[in-house]
């Protein structure tokens, strides 16, 4: 199920995202404040999945009734949003990053596939209407700065920034689901594999399908499993960026 951001009330949103006029914890219970509280909701996500994220679970996790986390988060699509802003706190935005602009694409791609894989559940969250908040901003910010001065206009820069995050989008989701493929089946893939490979014999004929036949001999064997995400990842990485270098010198 896809959870979509900025459903909540924009006015009550945005404070809590850039903390304006925050009211102060509760005596003795420093982590119930809106920090305390996303923090706890982050752990029950990257835990459970977003699916299983309710502000009850939340409150069960800091030990309080649910009613008094809406003294700071009035509900969970403003949960959602402080969520998402508080984990793109994460990635790195330096000033400067050695190797020109295609080492800091590289580097965004490699963070952000990162960042995804420690927190799954971002991709269940559609990211047409992100949060407004800072960590978002400094993201976005770092990320046109990677192109910027390369005699792209603004809009073409925005497109090869969109451009690089569908790809990682794309690719973590492919990472993600054959990471949790083993825990969610009880399989390996090799034990999937043999427990189909019997059946497959049997109904699968290699005349009729020659071309499949072959690559997918060669694919499992050298991936010993349908898909490598780590192997597509990599090459898919490197086709982008060529593309991008085609595209920077046509507008030189």
């Amino acid at each position: 199920m896809t959870e979509y951001g900025g459903t909540g009330d924009p006015a009550r949103s945005l404070a809590i995202l850039w903390r304006t006029g925050e009211r102060p914890s509760r005596k003795g219970r420093p982590d119930l404040g809106v920090d305390g509280i996303v923090r706890a909701a982050i752990e029950v996500a990257d835990a459970e999945g977003l699916t299983a994220l309710s502000m009850r679970k939340v409150a069960e996790r800091l030990g309080v009734g649910t009613m008094s986390l809406y003294t700071y988060i009035p509900g969970k699509a403003e949960l959602i949003d402080v969520m998402v802003d508080t984990v793109y706190g994460e990635l790195p935005t330096p000033q400067d990053v050695p190797g020109g602009w295609r080492a800091r694409l590289e580097l965004i791609a490699r963070e952000n596939l990162a960042l995804c894989r420690r927190h799954p559940w971002l991709l269940q969250v559609a990211t047409g209407r992100p949060p407004l908040g800072p960590n978002v901003m400094a993201k976005y910010d770092f990320e046109l700065r990677a192109v910027d001065g390369l005699g792209l206009d603004e809009i073409e820069m925005d497109l090869v920034v969109t451009l690089i995050n569908g790809y990682v989008h794309g690719a973590a989701r492919g990472a993600v689901e054959a990471a949790q493929a083993e825990k969610q089946t009880g399989l390996t893939d090799e034990q999937w594999w043999w427990a189909h490979a019997p059946f497959l014999a049997k109904v699968f004929d290699a005349r009729r399908y020659p071309t499949a036949a072959r690559v997918g001999a060669a694919a499992g064997e050298a991936y010993n499993a349908a898909y490598d995400p780590e192997r597509a990842f990599e090459f898919g990485l490197r086709r982008v960026l060529d593309g991008i270098e085609v595209f920077i010198r046509s507008r030189g």
